[in-house]
């Protein structure tokens, strides 16, 4: 699904963004991937979406080079980016969400933005929120199917309820064989889910294995560890703590 070797990338000559990356992933297993500000992890999911092309390396994403097959990655990959209003293209929820559809797949497209708590389709962009922007674009991503997904800090400016229902995404994509990648600044909803962690530190490697691997080396890499591993429980179940914290 991806696999990576020696994966550098630049913007400008000499100044690496990337450095030295080394990480494979396989259909139906998240990658969470976390660092400080800046550590590059935008950019990598860039990378994987074929929307930038590696300055070096080798960078195969679903059985393709990104150096030269990047219009057929984008085909069948999806980013969701942090920033909603760059992906968004329609004027209303259908329009985005519809645009080069055929009509019978109104209907799915429909079910989707209820499953998500969008409001009525025909509701103007301008009028939702910044979370139900997120929740757009998100279901306009779905609706593509794509074999891998891309996420770009999916859980930031949710409430419980809305973190519950990213995680249950997460966990249905997963059954479906869809790989996705995570980039979170906050690891707590993703610890208990991610099968893999990609830690990065200013554009290089810093871990690629599993929560057991990068969460002791979180704290010199300015990352915060997960509150129960902070707390020398291991990886304890989100729902569980959130009732704990709640007193329920």
């Amino acid at each position: 699904m991806i696999t990576s070797a020696s994966l550098c990338f630049s913007y400008s000559p000499g100044q690496n963004v990337l450095h030295d990356l080394q990480f494979s992933l396989d259909s139906g297993l998240i990658l969470g991937l976390a660092g400080a500000n800046g550590a590059g992890k935008s950019t990598l999911l860039y990378l994987l979406a074929g929307l930038l092309r590696p300055t070096s390396g080798i960078l195969r994403v679903l059985g393709q080079d990104s150096a030269v097959q990047a219009a057929h990655i984008r085909r069948l990959a999806a980013l969701v980016p942090q920033e909603a209003d760059l992906s968004i293209i329609g004027a209303t929820i259908e329009d985005d969400l519809c645009l080069g559809m055929p009509r019978e797949a109104h209907a799915e497209a429909l079910s989707l933005a209820r499953r998500l708590g969008l409001p009525a389709l025909d509701t103007p962009v301008h009028l939702l929120s910044h979370g139900q922007k997120r929740k757009l674009c998100l279901a306009a991503a779905l609706l593509r199917k794509p074999q891998l997904l891309l996420l770009d800090e999916p859980f930031a400016g949710l409430d419980y309820p809305g973190c519950r229902e990213m995680r249950a995404m997460l966990r249905t994509n997963r059954l479906h064989g869809v790989a996705q990648v995570v980039a979170v600044h906050d690891l707590e909803p993703l610890a208990d889910l991610a099968d893999r962690w990609l830690v990065l530190d200013h554009g290089c490697q810093a871990v690629f294995g599993t929560a057991a691997d990068a969460f002791p080396k979180l704290e010199q890499l300015n990352v915060r560890a997960p509150c129960s591993w902070q707390a020398g429980l291991g990886i304890l179940p989100w729902d569980d703590l959130r009732r704990a914290w709640s007193g329920s």
